[in-house]
């Protein structure tokens, strides 16, 4: 069953959809007057012009899009970037440009996407120890590396 959202569309956008039955993420919008040129390893705060409304339990994360990503060489800077369910403010997108090249973001440019997940909240229990795994405190690649 779908989670119903709450949303403020004050761009002259459509709200973000699904573009295909089995996708997880929503392509957000670049809310800007006019064209923004980024050049190489630059960032900035691009406005989507929407607002949510999302239930308790439930975030909504902001990713890169694959495609601009290797295009353009475009990727969310904090990504996942997340909202919270008790933030009323616009959803804006931290871009940065990675490319050795100058990027244009036009008005109406798709510049991410958006996947809405329920999370856990949890509840710390305070242990002196905890139980043992095969694996312990290894990690950074102390299970192997298979190319």
């Amino acid at each position: 069953m779908a989670c119903i959202v709450k949303i403020k569309n004050t761009s002259p956008y459509p709200c973000p959809a699904y573009a295909t039955p089995g996708a997880a993420g929503m392509d957000l919008q670049a809310h800007i007057p006019e064209p923004i040129r980024l050049k190489p390893l630059e960032r900035r705060l691009i406005p989507t012009g929407i607002f949510l409304e999302l239930p308790t339990g439930y975030e909504a994360q902001i990713r890169p899009r694959s495609g601009l990503a290797i295009k353009k060489g475009l990727t969310v800077l904090n990504a996942p970037g997340t909202i919270d369910s008790d933030y009323r403010g616009e959803v804006c997108v931290i871009l940065i440009n990675l490319s050795s090249e100058e990027v244009v973001i036009e008005p109406g440019d798709r510049i991410a996407q958006m996947v809405v997940s329920r999370h856990e909240v949890v509840c710390w229990e305070e242990q002196d120890e905890l139980s043992s795994t095969v694996r312990g405190a290894g990690g950074f690649g102390s299970t192997g590396i298979k190319l």
